[in-house]
């Protein structure tokens, strides 16, 4: 069964009112609360409370969701790839400028 996506989403694919184009098909597991959003925008919207990263050593967690195939990414994964590894589906170059919002990445 495909996790839930919280937050104001656009798609089946993860979108959202804040990031929708062709390329936005990610959502985030949020390391405060467990729960998936499409962005850090809708995450501070929907949640009650701050968000926070994944610490650097959780790179091995499942926390990344491909809105196209809804295969779970881990953090190493999704950050090493330009595409979902199960599907080919390409992914948005300009989200790892919000990596930090998301995870602290190992030096």
């Amino acid at each position: 069964m495909s996790p839930t996506v919280l937050g104001p989403t656009v798609d089946e694919q993860t979108r959202c009112i804040h990031y929708r184009t062709a390329l936005d098909i990610v959502a985030i597991r949020f390391a405060c609360c467990g729960d998936y959003y499409p962005c850090h925008r809708c995450h501070e919207q929907a949640a009650d409370h701050p968000s926070r990263p994944w610490p650097p050593e959780a790179g091995d967690e499942r926390a990344v969701l491909c809105g196209s195939c809804r295969e779970e990414l881990t953090i190493a994964q999704y950050v090493a790839s330009t595409h979902c590894p199960a599907c080919g589906a390409a992914f948005n170059p300009r989200c790892a400028l919000h990596h930090p919002m998301y995870f602290e990445l190992p030096a």
